[in-house]
């Protein structure tokens, strides 16, 4: 097939879908591949690296005609003119954060899928985009902290006095947060986590933390999937009241609880704010689902009587080298699976393609983008 590469439209955005040696794989592999000039310079990936790995430019991305268009962001206000009616989209769809959107790409006769919903299977595992990108988003939100906060992280013994341990909360333990604790941990820092899934334990003990345990019923607070699920306000309201001695004692918070397909849970009150030590930091890395601190806003720097509040929307930008690297192995994994002689293969009893499948013939056909939109169910 001719896949097409066209730069990031949206603002802030420096990932690309694919890298050079990404294509040269495809490439070998039969694939035509055109990248729009630029699309990987933030990157870190010049035009000429991807023109050595047997990708052609081109100016523009409607001089892609009718392809599989690969991106990191593939329903954003400014996206609907690179694609030709007819054409495949692969990206991030943010499908139950902007399911207008979806629609959008249906009407525009795009046949669109979502990484998002890549199922939590042993043989999808290679294209998991959220567990690649959370990592990355994880590991940023300490370094991010750590710039930020009045104390250092790890203890310092010299002549003029020992500085002890900065004092690290990691809220939420999924693949974020367990790398916010193993970053932490690498800076010296002493690290407690919480997280409603008490099956997550083990695991923030094998990164170096210490897991904290509230003493609350959550029982149902994993979904057969192995996310979170969300347990509604009377227990959030619980939580919040144990967490708020937890957060007073911290010098960082790092927040990344999310559930997904929901707004993300209030875990951090004005009040726990408020009760912090001056020079304290809070990295609300859920700010993207709405947010785990109360007063957060989305990409804004806030002080609040001496303790810094951030809200980064897009953590992996920061890194986008190495974010476009694991992207793109994920995204060419799913090409791999997807397309077959040359021929996209739409098996509905493919549970990858299921799953992924938002869009075709000019309908929304995933079953629960349809609810959120209010449409009656599709036939089978």
């Amino acid at each position: 097939m001719e896949i097409g590469i066209p730069a990031e439209a949206e603002s802030g955005e420096t990932r690309v879908a694919l890298v050079p040696a990404e294509a040269r794989l495809l490439v070998d592999q039969g694939h035509t591949v055109a990248v729009q000039r630029g699309a990987g310079v933030a990157a870190g990936h010049a035009d000429r690296a991807f023109e050595a790995a047997g990708a052609r430019l081109v100016e523009r991305p409607d001089a892609f005609g009718q392809p599989l268009v690969l991106q990191v962001r593939s329903a954003g206000e400014d996206t609907f003119g690179q694609f030709a009616p007819g054409a495949l989209s692969v990206g991030m769809a943010d499908p139950l954060g902007i399911p207008s959107r979806v629609s959008e790409l249906a009407q525009a006769g795009v046949t669109a899928f979502a990484l998002e919903f890549i199922p939590r299977i042993a043989r999808a595992q290679g294209m998991d985009v959220l567990s690649s990108q959370s990592s990355i988003a994880g590991h940023r939100a300490v370094l991010i902290a750590a710039e930020h906060a009045a104390e250092v992280l790890p203890m310092m013994i010299t002549a003029a006095g020992t500085l002890p341990q900065g004092r690290v909360l990691v809220l939420g333990a999924g693949v974020a947060g367990l790398q916010a604790i193993a970053t932490a941990r690498r800076l010296g820092a002493k690290v407690r986590a919480y997280d409603v899934r008490p099956a997550v334990a083990e695991q923030v003990r094998s990164v170096g933390g210490e897991f904290l345990d509230l003493g609350l019923d959550t029982s149902a607070a994993e979904g057969v999937s192995g996310y979170a699920q969300a347990l509604g306000e009377r227990f959030y309201i619980q939580q919040r009241a144990v967490l708020a001695e937890a957060v007073a004692g911290s010098d960082v918070v790092i927040a990344t609880a999310q559930v997904q397909g929901t707004r993300a849970p209030i875990l951090i009150t004005e009040e726990m704010v408020l009760s912090m030590q001056p020079g304290s930091v809070i990295v609300d890395a859920a700010a993207a689902q709405g947010g785990n601190c109360a007063v957060s806003r989305p990409n804004e720097i806030l002080q609040i009587s001496g303790v810094t509040v951030l809200a980064p929307t897009n953590l992996p930008a920061g890194a986008p080298g190495a974010a476009s690297r694991l992207y793109a192995r994920n995204i060419a994994n799913f090409v791999r699976h997807l397309v077959r002689n040359g021929t996209p293969q739409l098996d509905g009893d493919d549970q990858i393609v299921a799953a992924t499948l938002l869009t075709r013939d000019g309908t929304v056909v995933h079953p629960r983008l349809r609810e959120v939109l209010g449409l009656v169910p599709a036939p089978a």
